[in-house]
């Protein structure tokens, strides 16, 4: 049993007090246990270190009496502790013995269990070994169940699902394998089975990428001809909407209804092309045994080995040199014969391109696909501008162009621009339009050549139907019967057929190249032929082969005929324009052939003219100083009138009545102009009133001639043909009036002698002698009539003599 400790303090004596207090305050110190440093130094400092001393053993002397009362205390206390030491070795031996009886009863029970335990132990210890031994040869069952899928794979071209176990092999099973010798040769085939792999993917790729050409090819020419026959529907349809639109113009109440029905054939198309896009969506088109199959695999093959990046580098450049070697035209071969071919190559390209864009998960981006698009624009324009520059024919332009429109047609559907193509085309329309016009102008000129300027007889209703109606020459809608003779020559249906193949060339190059509005274009194309080509052919053919009167009445009534034919033209321009007619009309120009037209009618009038001039000669045997005129006419206008009479039974089953009658006019005026020219002429050196009189019995014939034939003619127009005749017969009254001093009446002057020129009237008044004048000149109340009006035009003579000198 332990005691605490306890602090005694120093009991006080009676000596100094300041020794006591520095002994009180070391035991206080000591006690403490602080440092008693401060006070050594104390003492050696002050040179005395006895006291501390002293007080050092009076402190240890004080404390032993302390320390024999601890250990007195102490001591009962270890005595108490041996007791109970004794006491308790007594139990421990009986402890002693008890575990000794209890290490035998355990030793006896726990021997066969530890021998259990030993042979549980062993057993575990085989199980495991057991358990390992069965999971490896599971590891390794699985393990060749993969390798022998993987050889069946490989053995059936299933790259992908070879592939597959290869990575399963390598991911899960190379690294638990329990055999070194296995892990090495895993180690060593893997590498080379993605080798293999990748070595036939990329010779089927190579494969695809020759057979792709072929394919191409024939994709293109598939897809361009589905375009011109979508534009022959097209055009069909326009043509039905075009006859809708000409029969409600010609009767708008006898309409006519019709259902469309489409075609069989179209629907059929129709359907194959959406099953051609379906499966041309999964990667092959059945139309064209059109296959991605392989690309896509060789695609999913190299993402799968993590090549993915190189293989899109691969194929974009690959397919980046085939583009380049379809560029490449053949100097062998004629473009006009491989333009197709060249062409179809390029949309059958850029169709599949789309395709892979659109369905190949990213094998190739927008923006390449819009550089090699970029690329072809560029190339195919630098073609296009070379090829055409050397072409001098203007059907291989227009062959050219049109497959091109077809191209752009085709590969605007799928998105790519075709503006620069376009572009081109519209170019050369001016250059396409000179060929067009040169080759229109020989073809023109041999037709005109072989003009043998007779009227087209007509056995067939075909016949009219090609040759009259199909240029809407006809002018009732009455078919006539047959054998039926035409107007006009054989030179008009020519002519016109040349000029509506112009139309049809020049509406097919405008259309579909990119202008909307372009009939104003090919209106001033036609205009140029019909002017410039046609006009000059025709005035060319008058002057050089037209010698006689039947000839020029053909020409002329082919004019007349041309003159319908011109209208046909520009509507015909605007229907294949898809211009409204009455817009076609508006702004409508003078006749183009005006000069064709008037040299052909100058030329018949001409002719006329000149047989005229020869009836005219006959004016010699006119007695100009006769006793009595003639009563029925003068021998000359008798001849002239049973030729005009017979000219116009004639030319009335010819020529238009319009051209008849201005032929007429210029006749007839040419013979009152003759009349006058012979009155005014020096062939007349004398004359008197009595040939006045026979002039105007000859001048009566005339008018009475031009009154017989209102049967042709209107009444006013036949009014026109008399009026021809207006200076002969103003002259004649002029002679014959009592009063021809009212000439000076500028009233009666403009109403009765307008036509009329004063030194005219002055000659042939100055060469009217009176009868008097004669040797034995007549008596009686005539000459003196014939006197006084001879006087009164010697007056006027004088007046308009004065007038003239001031």
């Amino acid at each position: 049993m332990q005691t605490s400790r306890r602090n005694v303090a120093p009991v006080a004596d009676n000596g100094d007090s300041s020794d006591k207090l520095d002994q009180l305050l070391l035991s206080s110190v000591i006690c403490n246990g602080e440092d008693l440093g401060p006070f050594v130094r104390k003492a050696f400092a002050a040179g005395k270190p006895e006291p501390l001393l002293h007080q050092l053993r009076r402190f240890a002397r004080s404390k032993e009496s302390e320390i024999e009362e601890v250990c007195k205390a102490h001591y009962q206390d270890f005595i108490m502790a041996v007791d109970d030491l004794r006491s308790l070795l007594s139990d421990v031996d009986s402890l002693k013995s008890s575990l000794s009886h209890s290490n035998e009863l355990l030793q006896s029970v726990a021997g066969p269990l530890l021998a259990s335990l030993n042979a549980f132990v062993e057993a575990q210890n085989i199980s495991r070994n057991v358990s390992l031994a069965l999971e490896s040869v599971q590891i390794c069952i699985r393990l060749m169940e993969l390798c022998s899928r993987a050889n069946f794979h490989l053995s059936a071209n299933n790259f992908y699902m070879a592939l597959k176990c290869v990575d399963a092999i390598e991911r899960d099973f190379i690294e638990k394998a329990p055999s070194s010798t296995l892990r090495k040769m895993l180690e060593n085939q893997i590498p080379a089975i993605r080798s293999h792999i990748e070595k036939k993917v990329s010779k089927e790729f190579g494969d695809w990428l020759v057979e792709i050409r072929i394919v191409c090819r024939n994709l293109g020419q598939l897809a361009i001809g589905q375009a011109s026959s979508a534009r022959q529907r097209e055009e069909d349809l326009r043509i039905k909407q075009r006859q809708a639109e000409e029969q409600s113009r010609l009767s708008l109440r006898d309409c006519v209804y019709a259902l469309e029905e489409e075609d069989e054939d179209d629907l059929v198309n129709g359907a194959a092309g959406d099953d051609a896009k379906e499966k041309y969506s999964n990667g092959g088109s059945g139309l064209l045994d059109f296959d991605l199959t392989p690309l896509y695999r060789a695609y999913h093959i190299n993402s799968t080995l993590g090549l993915e990046d190189r293989f899109k580098q691969y194929y974009f450049e690959n397919r980046k040199l085939q583009l380049t070697s379809d560029f490449q035209v053949s100097s062998m071969t004629p473009f006009i014969e491989s333009h197709q071919n060249f062409f179809a190559q390029i949309a059958g390209f850029f169709i599949v391109e789309d395709r892979i864009l659109r369905t190949g998960g990213g094998l190739i981006s927008k923006f390449e696909v819009e550089s090699l698009w970029e690329t072809a624009v560029i190339k195919m324009c630098s073609v296009l501008e070379d090829q055409f520059s050397r072409m001098q024919t203007a059907s291989h332009l227009l062959l050219i162009k049109d497959y091109v429109s077809l191209l752009s047609v085709t590969l605007r559907r799928y998105g790519y621009p075709v503006d620069p193509l376009l572009d081109v085309l519209s170019k050369h329309s001016d250059k396409y339009h000179e060929l067009l016009l040169s080759g229109c102008q020989k073809l023109i000129g041999e037709a005109l050549a072989a003009d043998k300027f007779d009227q087209m007889l007509m056995k067939k209703e075909y016949e009219y139907s090609m040759d009259v109606l199909a240029f809407q020459l006809q002018t009732s809608d009455i078919i006539p019967a047959f054998p039926y003779i035409a107007p006009f020559s054989s030179t008009v249906p020519d002519c016109c057929r040349l000029v509506r193949s112009f139309i049809e060339d020049s509406v097919s190059f405008m259309t579909y190249g990119g202008q909307l509005d372009f009939f104003d274009v090919v209106k001033k194309n036609i205009e140029r032929l019909l002017e410039e080509v046609l006009d000059g052919e025709l005035v060319k053919l008058i002057n050089t082969s037209v010698h006689g009167v039947s000839q020029a009445m053909q020409v002329a009534a082919n004019m007349a005929v041309m003159e319908r034919a011109c209208d046909f033209f520009f509507r015909h321009a605007a229907q294949l324009s898809g211009i409204p007619l009455r817009m076609a009309d508006r702004g409508r120009r003078q006749f183009p052939l005006k000069n064709a037209r008037d040299a052909a009618e100058g030329m018949l009038s001409g002719l006329l003219k000149a047989k005229v001039d020869g009836f005219m000669m006959l004016t010699e045997n006119v007695i100009w100083m006769g006793d009595e005129p003639s009563p029925n006419g003068n021998e000359y206008v008798n001849e002239v009138i049973i030729y005009l009479e017979t000219l116009v039974s004639t030319a009335q089953q010819i020529l238009p009545l319009q051209v008849l009658k201005r032929v007429l006019e210029d006749v007839l005026s040419h013979i009152s102009e003759t009349i006058v020219g012979v009155l005014v002429g020096d062939s007349v050196k004398r004359l008197n009133f009595n040939a006045i009189a026979g002039i105007d019995i000859d001048i009566r014939l005339l008018e009475s001639f031009t009154e017989t034939q209102p049967h042709l003619f209107a009444d006013e127009d036949a009014n026109q043909l008399k009026s021809t005749l207006a200076e002969a017969r103003q002259l004649i009254n002029l002679l014959l009036s009592n009063n021809p001093e009212n000439f000076l009446n500028p009233v009666i002057r403009e109403r009765s002698y307008s036509l009329l020129d004063c030194r005219k009237i002055v000659t042939v008044s100055e060469k009217l002698k009176d009868p008097s004048d004669r040797l034995f000149g007549s008596f009686g109340g005539r000459a003196l009539k014939q006197n006084t009006r001879k006087k009164s035009l010697d007056a006027l003579v004088k007046r308009l003599k004065e007038v003239s000198l001031n």
